[in-house]
């Protein structure tokens, strides 16, 4: 399923865009866009997709999804009918907020919060709370305020406890990497794995590559991407597979083995073990959320005006 581009628009005296959207359901829109995208969703259960990584979400669920990472959450109730479902979106620009950190070093947090959410970062409840006390701010209709009351948000998220969400392959192809601000060493080791990911990969091959000792290659990886070299292939190879599960209708065997699996039963193990479902229950979620869009369309609440789709030229 190719996910849309969507275009945001800020606003010519915004450097950051925030949304209250409220709607009856929450539809399955399968999309990406450049911008980091800090989502704030209440009233609402349901599965929420970032990239290859398909989870239930519930109430006060908080998530930073970064650049050109396809997201989108689908409701399957209300936890309150009585209410609406609500979601609380910040975007705001990965330069500009590096920027930020360049110039005032009361936000050099941000820079540690861009590094953590490489991949998506699913906060703990309490951090959603807290941002939901701040909403009054978040929404103001002063500019300024709005600006001062997210800066202050994204900074207070840097130290808060979370867990990443998708795979580095989750990404389109045109992306640098996880965050591409590795040093070039692993940068190397980073390509050839993409390159490579389906093949049998020794760790010898990937040291030469980098001009690094296994022991040194070793510790950049844990230091650097934060796991063992042997966990990020296996990442890489479960997200491959994700998207073929999710974009083809090829047999699981065959996806199998194009993802760098020997067998069909190791796949099956390994997948398991990582998305805590079967290739073909997670095949099956996505195509049941891709009918729910061609069922319910009519019925739900327009997309908001700051989202206009547009082709990437």
């Amino acid at each position: 399923m190719k996910p849309a581009y969507e275009h945001v628009e800020f606003g010519a005296d915004c450097s950051v865009r925030v949304y209250h959207r409220r709607l009856a359901r929450i539809p399955f829109e399968w999309h990406h866009h450049p911008e980091y995208e800090l989502t704030l969703t209440m009233n609402s259960h349901g599965k929420r997709y970032i990239g290859d990584s398909v989870n239930d979400y519930q109430a006060e669920d908080l998530v930073l999804v970064p650049p050109d990472l396809p997201h989108t959450w689908s409701s399957n109730r209300s936890i309150d009918s009585s209410l609406p479902q609500v979601a609380i979106v910040i975007w705001f620009d990965g330069d500009w907020a590096r920027r930020m950190a360049d110039c005032c070093r009361e936000y050099e947090p941000l820079r540690k919060l861009l590094r953590r959410a490489a991949c998506g970062l699913a906060f703990e409840p309490p951090a959603g709370e807290r941002m939901r006390s701040r909403l009054e701010q978040l929404l103001s209709t002063a500019p300024r305020e709005r600006l001062s009351a997210a800066l202050d948000v994204l900074c207070t998220l840097a130290d808060a406890p979370g867990h990443p969400l998708a795979s580095p392959s989750a990404f389109n192809q045109t992306n640098a990497g996880p965050s591409g601000h590795e040093p070039e060493r692993i940068n190397r080791v980073l390509s050839m794995i993409d390159a490579r990911f389906a093949e049998p990969l020794r760790l010898s091959e990937l040291c030469e590559a980098a001009s690094l000792s296994e022991r040194t290659l070793t510790r950049y990886f844990v230091q650097h991407i934060g796991e063992s070299v042997g966990r990020y292939i296996a990442r890489v190879r479960i997200g491959h597979a994700c998207r073929m599960l999710g974009d083809t209708s090829l047999p699981i065997s065959v996806i199998a083995a194009r993802s760098g699996f020997a067998n069909v039963a190791n796949f099956n193990r390994q997948f398991k073990a990582a998305k805590q479902t079967t290739p073909a229950e997670y095949r099956r979620q996505f195509i049941d959320a891709g009918a729910l869009v061609k069922d319910t369309a009519n019925s739900l609440t327009e997309r908001p005006p700051s989202l206009q789709q547009k082709r990437r030229r």
